[in-house]
């Protein structure tokens, strides 16, 4: 070998992970945006909104000032303006007139893009193989796009789904949670899509998992923008959820299926089950009803269960998540 030659080794560079969030953008969505904006090994590909905790018009402009915020300059698109069948009830009561805790904040900078949401979500799937779509919001515009192009569901890696209460007490009625809840049928049709769903109960969010006064005290010593804005637009949703459950502290539950998202491990426990979503009862509309003994396929249970157990799909359940590293993740994104 020359004296002067140079041996070069190349070594392999990781490939960003490819993210689509689905979100109605209130105070909790946005701090799980910014927790996806600023992972440094995803790139947001899209992000679509829809009617949920605000109207579609007003879930756009958070999602476009939020990503504003994180100088990011990932595309919005707007999409469904109401639930495929129901009428539309919105969650301003918990998160304030404009979801972000009614702050005034100002216009975005950008305007969304001109593609309706569910035709983004197509083309952005078919572009990206084996992306990951992280769902924060009732699920109409994914039901959408399975019903245009049901093919989309085999060329999705994850769907992190944050929504349910399995085996617990919703947080808009006691057997709901507000995602499922406001278009049960949507849910019903991405639960037996055939899409890899993983379900993120509410219930994670509560407990251990809730952004206590010195946790909020130590995000506050960070003195960035986005440490201010995440506590700030949570204000009128941490009064809310001291009324609804006594416990005192901002509860995250989007921020916690964006962690998972972004960090599969973090969830502690896990099981695989068939899912089901309650569509007819309103006493129990939109409940995650999970087959955790696995019962399902019983001669007592199959004739009920037959459309799930057609879709031979099983969802996979979180169960536990370690409270300590989600806090670390969140503590981290807002430095």
């Amino acid at each position: 070998m020359n004296s002067k030659s140079r041996l070069t080794v190349c070594y392999p560079t990781r490939v960003p992970r490819t993210f689509l969030i689905d979100t109605d953008t209130a105070s909790d969505d946005a701090v799980a945006l910014i927790m996806a904006l600023r992972a440094p090994d995803v790139r947001v590909a899209a992000i679509t909104t829809v009617a949920g905790n605000v109207d579609v018009q007003q879930a756009t402009r958070n999602a476009l000032y939020t990503a504003d915020l994180c100088g990011a300059n990932v595309p919005v698109y707007s999409g469904a303006e109401k639930p495929l069948l129901r009428e539309y009830s919105n969650a301003t009561w918990f998160h304030g007139r404009d979801g972000l805790g009614d702050h005034n904040y100002p216009p975005p900078r950008r305007s969304p893009g001109k593609m309706h949401a569910v035709d983004a979500i197509i083309e952005t799937v078919e572009a990206n193989p084996g992306l990951v779509i992280v769902t924060l919001a009732p699920l109409t515009n994914l039901a959408l796009a399975l019903a245009k192009k049901p093919g989309i569901a085999a060329e999705v890696g994850r769907c992190v789904v944050m929504g349910g209460a399995p085996c617990c007490e919703g947080n808009v009625t006691p057997a709901a949670e507000y995602n499922i809840w406001v278009d049960p049928e949507a849910a019903r049709v991405v639960i037996l899509s055939g899409l890899p769903v993983e379900l993120i109960g509410w219930q994670l969010s509560r407990g251990e998992a809730v952004v206590e006064e010195r946790d909020i005290s130590l995000i506050q010593g960070f003195k960035t923008e986005l440490a201010r804005f995440a506590i700030e637009c949570n204000s009128h949703a941490r009064r809310a959820y001291k009324m609804q459950t006594g416990e005192d502290g901002i509860s995250l539950p989007d921020p916690t299926a964006m962690c998972i998202a972004l960090d599969p491990s973090i969830g502690t426990e896990w099981s695989e089950h068939y899912v089901e979503v309650e569509t007819q009862s309103e006493l129990t509309r939109g409940m995650t009803v999970v087959d955790r003994l696995n019962v399902a396929e019983d001669d007592r249970n199959r004739a009920v269960w037959a459309p799930t157990l057609r879709a031979r799909r099983k969802a996979k359940v979180c169960w536990r998540l370690d409270t300590k590293r989600w806090k670390e993740a969140l503590f981290s994104a807002l430095r």
